[in-house]
């Protein structure tokens, strides 16, 4: 990957824009948290970890309560791998590393830290009381207590306990880790969530079970009492559930099948059903939208987020300080980027991780392949200009060519074909359009492509073209744009060019387009525009 593309993951963050170019191009994970998104953590290529930010109850780590603009390194941490990372409001950070490690450190007066006191831990510690033995795969913290689940499926929790969100049947603070049992007892956990004051856990047999706070309904039981020991989620009965996530109050999950459930706290519409009521039970929400492969949510921030299987990511919740009550598309890859730009504080759902995947979606790798010679098995010539493509794709893609390609393909085995109807950046805009679905050109060439799909017969490019050209339309092109509306027979288009030509009329008759327009077509449009009675004065 280059460090480039990197430069711009991390550099939605606005607290990354205090670092250099060499210190962004070494990060590999990263991690914004805080109560104004103003603390971060990031490991190196070389496996350091790095702090820097304000230092609110000492959960930068460095073992001094200074704030610093300047990274620092945890040697504590350096070398570590570093798998998973939560942090809670109090605030108070806790991470594992790949060996099953668990370290905390940050605000304590909950004894959140696990560590048996109460006294603010001013550099990473590992936890070690009946953590020891235990390999943990992933932590989760609330806003004063924590989760961690070991590699077996056992979980413990610790820390604040005032609405029974660490589990073990009382309302008493929870001084050091312990395994959490009644219902979960004899099942194996796979992943786990923390709200404010809840907690959520997903077994291996898709059941969801929570306990903790339950006044907005976070926990999904169909009532707002809390739970001091976990509760099975009965209303998810009969799905399967692979992932969860939690905001401040409200509660996400996803199915095997790709279906999305929601249910809390919904002042915000961070439940995106369309209203700010809030949900007691799980609802079904985005049921007309394709399969969703991953849902994201954080407890700093009302937002919510989710990415379907094409890798279109919506987005709701609280939103710049906007109520977004049903999902929305962005045109961001991933839901990182929604808590960059949208959510207040601006912090990470997750640790990011900066390396690049390499796994890419059927449409991300046919638009990487368009006007590929390495791939490619045939090539268009226009205005001297060679364009790259697939038989294949095209076939798929275009009624036009698959008949091309029958009527003479075998015969006559030809590597270039000559095109002259149409200019390079026509044609080059519409076999890209057959490759990414989309079409990036000036209102003016948009002309010409239209032309193009009107005798291809693509009706969806058409409709697009007339978009371009819509949103394009100036009192300088207005007139070059209706003439081109009537040659190819684009009424809506032609209506639209009339109507904006009209309305501008002063300015329009003013323009050298205006007086190089064809005679019929001039008359046509003084006797139309006369007809509206546009002449009048």
């Amino acid at each position: 990957m280059t460090h480039s593309s990197i430069m711009v993951d991390v550099g939605k963050w606005p607290i990354f824009t205090l670092l250099s170019p060499q210190e962004i191009a070494s990060i590999r994970k990263a991690c914004v948290f805080g109560t104004s998104a103003n603390e971060a953590i990031y490991i190196t290529h070389n496996d350091e970890v790095f702090v820097f930010g304000l230092n609110c109850s000492n959960c930068l780590g460095t073992g001094d309560n200074q704030s610093t603009i300047v990274p620092k390194k945890l040697e504590a941490l350096c070398g570590k791998k570093i798998s998973s990372l939560s942090y809670g409001s109090g605030p108070h950070v806790v991470l594992c590393t790949e060996d099953g490690e668990v370290y905390a450190w940050g605000h304590n007066g909950y004894s959140q830290l696990g560590n048996g006191t109460t006294n603010q831990g001013i550099t990473p510690v590992q936890v070690c009381t009946n953590l020891l033995i235990k390999k943990v795969v992933e932590v989760a913290c609330g806003s004063h207590h924590s989760m961690a689940l070991t590699f077996d499926g056992d979980l413990y929790a610790w820390g604040y306990n005032n609405c029974g969100q660490v589990g073990s049947g009382s309302t008493a603070n929870q001084p050091t880790p312990r395994r959490v049992s009644n219902c979960l007892q004899g099942k194996m956990v796979v992943g786990i969530a923390c709200g404010q004051t809840s907690s959520m856990a997903v077994v291996n047999n898709g059941e969801v079970y929570g306990w903790g706070y339950n006044g907005n309904g976070q926990l999904g039981l169909g009532n707002n009492g809390n739970q001091l020991t976990p509760c099975r989620v009965a209303a998810l009965h009969g799905v399967c559930i692979l992932q969860i996530a939690c905001g401040y109050a409200h509660t996400l999950a996803l199915t095997d099948e790709g279906l999305l459930y929601a249910w809390g706290a919904n002042t915000y519409g961070q439940l995106g059903t369309g209203n700010k009521s809030n949900q007691l039970s799980p609802m079904q929400i985005m049921m007309e939208k394709e399969r969703v492969v991953e849902i994201a949510a954080c407890h700093s921030a009302h937002t919510s987020a989710a990415k379907t299987q094409s890798g279109q990511v919506y987005m709701w919740g609280q939103c710049r300080g906007q109520s977004v009550i049903f999902p929305h598309l962005t045109h961001f890859a991933c839901t990182d980027d929604v808590f960059a730009c949208f959510a207040t504080p601006a912090v990470m759902w997750r640790l990011l991780s900066v390396e690049h995947e390499d796994f890419l979606t059927v449409a991300e790798s046919l638009k990487k392949e368009f006007d590929s010679p390495e791939t490619s098995d045939l090539k268009f010539r226009v205005d001297g200009k060679y364009i790259h493509v697939h038989k294949a794709v095209l076939k798929i893609r275009c009624e036009h060519f698959r008949t091309m390609f029958q009527s003479y393909w075998n015969e006559d085995m030809k590597e270039v074909i000559e095109i002259d109807q149409f200019s390079y950046p026509v044609y080059r805009a519409f076999l890209e359009y057959l490759y990414t679905d989309s079409v990036d050109l000036p209102p003016e060439d948009a002309i010409g492509l239209l032309d193009l799909a009107t005798s291809y017969c693509e009706n969806r490019l058409k409709k697009l073209c007339q978009h371009i050209i819509k949103r394009g339309i100036t009192v300088e092109n207005a007139f070059s744009l209706l003439s081109a509306a009537v040659r190819y027979d684009a009424e809506d288009l032609e209506e639209f060019c009339f109507k904006f030509c009209v309305n501008h009329l002063t300015e329009v008759t003013q323009t050298t387009a205006f007086w190089q327009m064809d005679g019929p077509l001039l008359k046509e449009f003084i006797a139309k525009a006369s007809k509206c009675g546009a002449f009048k004065n």
